[in-house]
């Protein structure tokens, strides 16, 4: 369980690294347009971070689950996952939804750094 605990972490580390880094390639564009690598992303780190929080008391058996941490991420990923799958099939995607997504997962690594 340690190894597949340790594996979902790595794949949840990777995927927001990548939501980051599609929605900042997007600074500079004139007309944004969402990257379906966003979607992906976000709905594997969901998936990881769902395949985490199943295990986490197996793992950390000293340690008791921050179950509102856990929600509160959730529902901002969930959030995220929303603004990807309206914003996917768009020619342009609008600034303030930009700025709305990256700013969301800036506050999921922040929560998650600092809570």
């Amino acid at each position: 369980m340690n190894i597949v605990y340790h594996i979902a972490f790595g794949i949840h580390l990777l995927c927001i690294i990548a939501i980051l880094a599609l929605l900042l390639l997007q600074t500079k564009k004139s007309p944004r347009k969402l990257n379906p690598g966003v979607v992906h992303a976000t709905l594997t780190a969901l998936i990881a971070g769902v395949v985490m929080v199943g295990l986490y008391e197996r793992v950390n058996v000293d340690e008791v689950a921050n179950h509102a941490k856990f929600g509160v991420k959730g529902l901002i990923i969930a959030v995220l996952l929303t603004l990807g799958y309206k914003n996917l099939k768009k020619p342009e995607l609008k600034s303030s939804v930009w700025a709305a997504m990256l700013v969301l997962t800036i506050s999921n690594v922040l929560i998650a750094y600092l809570w």
